[in-house]
């Protein structure tokens, strides 16, 4: 016999504070209830945007925010063709089993329904519309309370500006880029730091501001410091821009292994030096900053990363 569940659904990109918040609610409501949780999220964003987190790693957060019964709906045509009405009879109801659904009282699902002939307008159906299809259809709808300013978008904005530890603030963990180690100029190696030309997995993904930053990196081998440059390096005029991560006290060859970047905070922007031995003198600097950054994360938040 099928379970009935109490659902909410959403893009959960990011998995921030505010969905975090969504997630505990949904569990509480479940609870008195006596239904089974369940989160409903999408393989990627209908209005195809940089995504904070590749579908595995959206995945794995919800799991850990406390709901493992998770459901990945793709936006087909058909899926995307039907109505608030169409969705939560068919696919809500009918073939997950929801009776409890919770949601944003501006969120929107469904598609907009078409003109009739005394509106000139279409008619973009709202959270009273869900109430009244859920009364019809044997579905109860709450509304969640706004939880802060948290958003996916000004995640991205903080992001595409360079502020990671903000970021961090916001989506109460480290942001992180997974991908596998691609080929380089073996510039930093000439330089005495070298470095990993990180080839990111999720091309949608959205990469932080140029600059410098103070770094996590998870190998095979385990978890290491580091500092990583988004950027074109200026320095030796180059034109593409490239995400290069040099591991601090490691030595071993990572080409064609994967690797993850964690961002903890962003040390300089990315500038231009007038010599090689400037250059170095500045790396050097990097490194020191970097060990004092990470070090006094842990001692904050009681852990290692």
């Amino acid at each position: 016999m099928r379970s009935e569940k109490a659902a909410t659904i959403g893009m959960f990109d990011g998995v921030h504070r505010g969905h975090q918040f969504v997630i505990r609610q949904l569990q509480e409501q479940a609870r008195r209830h006596g239904l089974l949780p369940l989160v409903i999220t999408f393989d990627r964003s209908p209005r195809q945007e940089q995504v904070l987190t590749p579908l595995d790693e959206k995945l794995r957060l919800i799991r850990e925010a406390g709901v493992d019964d998770i459901e990945v709906l793709r936006f087909t045509p058909e899926l995307k063709a039907l109505s608030a009405r169409q969705f939560m009879e068919q696919e809500l109801g009918r073939r997950l089993g929801v009776r409890l659904l919770l949601t944003g009282y501006d969120n929107r699902f469904g598609h907009r329904q078409a003109p009739s002939s005394t509106d000139a307008a279409s008619h973009e159906e709202g959270f009273d519309d869900y109430v009244r299809y859920g009364r019809e259809l044997g579905i109860e709808v709450l509304g969640l309370p706004a939880e802060g300013d948290v958003s996916s978008s000004y995640v991205r904005q903080l992001l595409t500006t360079g502020c990671v530890a903000e970021a961090a603030n916001c989506l109460g963990h480290l942001y992180t880029v997974s991908g596998h180690v691609g080929h380089g100029q073996h510039i930093g190696t000439g330089l005495g730091y070298p470095t990993a030309n990180l080839v990111p997995d999720d091309k949608c993904q959205l990469i932080p501001a140029t600059g410098v930053y103070a770094v996590t990196v998870g190998t095979p081998a385990g978890h290491h410091r580091g500092m990583m440059n988004i950027g074109t390096r200026p320095t030796f005029e180059g034109q593409s821009t490239t995400l290069e991560v040099h591991i601090l006290q490691h030595h071993e060859d990572l080409y064609g292994q994967p690797l993850s970047v964690t961002f903890v905070d962003r040390l300089r922007e990315e500038r231009f030096f007038d010599s090689v031995e400037a250059l170095k003198e500045q790396l050097r600097q990097d490194a020191i900053k970097t060990e004092q950054i990470i070090t006094e994360y842990e001692e904050r938040h009681h852990l290692p990363l």
